[in-house]
């Protein structure tokens, strides 16, 4: 696994960008959600990576919908413009079979970014996308969800499909990146899910919070 990074706080993007209290109504936290608390990650070493983690964050939140795979999951701007991601900004996501729900960027420096789920979604929680070095200088891709079923109603078909539609969703999202930046993924892409213990609700911060730390440009 790549490193045990720290779920701290991160905050960064434009000027006025809004403040942690205005970023959390709508938000559906984990400790509201049913179930399970999965962590699932997801990450890849970027053959001949052509760029530094900051310049592929940087083209990775300008061009965001163009990373996913389209017969699995849609991203759009509920702004349509064509700027890169920022604080606030909010996306409809489209996933096959399951209808379109709306997602929320809450947290962003320059090697990540992270969006939560809003009211609606059939999850409760957060995933963080980033890019850093390992200890011998590669370029990693990484994404990171942390989340539940958002309610009952969600519950069965996220603990029968959600694994697989997960994990081939940010499967292709990756190699995209990889391809992009690089010319594929070193060995194979790596998935691990684990249980984690419920969190008993929190701050504007950690509902807030991205799901790791991407640290070494």
């Amino acid at each position: 696994m790549p490193p045990a990074l720290r779920p701290e706080f991160c905050i960064a993007g434009r000027v006025n960008a809004p403040k942690t209290s205005e970023l959390v109504p709508g938000l559906i936290p984990e400790h509201e959600g049913v179930g399970k608390l999965l962590q699932r990650d997801y990450w890849g070493v970027i053959e001949a990576c052509r760029v530094s983690p900051v310049a592929l964050m940087a083209d990775v939140v300008r061009k965001f919908p163009e990373f996913a795979p389209p017969a699995l999951v849609a991203f759009e701007r509920k702004s349509g413009s064509e700027a890169g991601l920022e604080l606030g900004d909010e996306l409809l996501v489209t996933i096959t079979a399951a209808g379109t729900f709306e997602v929320r960027v809450v947290s962003k420096d320059e090697q990540s970014v992270t969006l939560a789920t809003l009211s609606g979604h059939p999850e409760a929680g957060r995933i963080t996308f980033g890019a850093y070095r390992s200890s011998s200088g590669e370029v990693i891709f990484h994404i990171r969800g942390r989340a539940r079923a958002s309610t009952q109603k969600f519950a069965l078909g996220y603990a029968a499909f959600g694994e697989a539609m997960q994990t081939n969703t940010w499967s292709d999202f990756i190699w995209s990146v990889a391809c992009t930046f690089g010319t594929g993924v070193s060995g194979s892409i790596h998935a691990d899910t684990r249980e984690l213990a419920a969190e008993p609700a929190g701050s504007a911060e950690d509902a807030c919070s991205p799901t790791f730390l991407a640290r070494g440009g």
